[in-house]
């Protein structure tokens, strides 16, 4: 499956009819991406920071939430999430030859 094709199929259970749907989306990625970042931290806490210990099957469903959001934010912003990873990977690929990839900041 291309990520379009996820994207068209994540768009058929993405409500429409609500006055602030963008936010409900972003906050929602924001949320589920908070859920992964409890379940890190939990494991800091109680499993001595041993990433093994987490449960992978329960971090992919978070991750698929997480990409949900993305996919249907991108389509609200008429950008194709093909268009999103090959954009990511080009903008990765020239700081990395520009050895920029450690640092801060969108534009460096």
């Amino acid at each position: 499956m291309t990520l379009d094709e996820y994207q068209q199929h994540a768009l058929k259970t993405a409500t429409t009819d609500r006055e602030f749907e963008f936010f409900h989306r972003v906050f929602g990625l924001v949320g589920e991406a908070g859920e992964i970042a409890e379940k890190v931290k939990k494991l800091i806490r109680d499993k001595d920071g041993q990433p093994e210990s987490l449960d992978a099957e329960d971090i992919k469903k978070e991750l698929g939430d997480v990409l949900w959001y993305i996919a249907t934010i991108a389509d609200f912003m008429d950008i194709s999430l093909d268009d999103v990873a090959t954009t990511n990977v080009a903008k990765l690929a020239d700081r990395q030859k520009r050895n920029q990839l450690h640092g801060s900041g969108d534009n460096r």
